[in-house]
């Protein structure tokens, strides 16, 4: 099954077990091989409509915390049935005004070997107090390059999409 119609399907999955009155429109799906990310619209507040910025971002971050605080156990029970049902971790978050904050969110260990001029990029970052460790480090490389190379990473998340539609209608080779 591609990309999309599991996200689709565990949007409509979500959808029907979650309140409905807890999002303004329909949850962003996201997932990995460990993990589905949960992502719903919040109404902003009425109070920030007119306000100066600085009560705006106040009354978002009231919301925000509010929502977190007020849902925290359903979203617990719905989470450990998903995970049960769909064998990868949940994290959960909304987004308001443009703004996405992430409740929850799963860090995996990841292996690589890297050559002595890729470990001295790690060191210099760690010396310089851009990260605490190789690990931050690699960490922050990834989090620049996708933001450097957001519109290529789509379009190469396009092409294996593509690559997994020819390869199902392809021969049946099992038999």
């Amino acid at each position: 099954m591609e990309n999309e119609e599991v996200e689709a399907q565990l949007r409509g999955w979500f959808t029907g077990r979650l309140p409905e009155e807890w999002f303004d429109g329909p949850l962003e799906i996201t997932l990995d091989r460990e993990e589905i990310t949960v992502v719903g619209a919040l109404r902003p507040p009425a109070s920030a409509a007119g306000s100066s910025e600085v009560e705006r971002v106040a009354a978002v971050e009231g919301a925000v915390q509010r929502f977190r605080e007020e849902t925290r156990e359903r979203r617990i029970e719905v989470a450990l049935e998903a995970e049960h049902r769909f064998r990868r971790k949940v994290s959960w978050g909304v987004a308001v005004e443009g703004e996405r904050v992430m409740f929850t969110t799963l860090s995996v260990p990841v292996m690589t070997r890297l050559r002595q001029s890729e470990r001295r990029v790690l060191d210099t970052l760690v010396a310089a107090g851009v990260a605490r460790s190789r690990s931050d480090a690699l960490a922050w490389c990834v989090r620049l390059v996708g933001r450097h190379a957001d519109t290529w990473l789509a379009d190469l998340r396009d092409a294996l999409q593509h690559v997994d539609r020819v390869r199902a209608a392809g021969p049946d080779v099992t038999s």
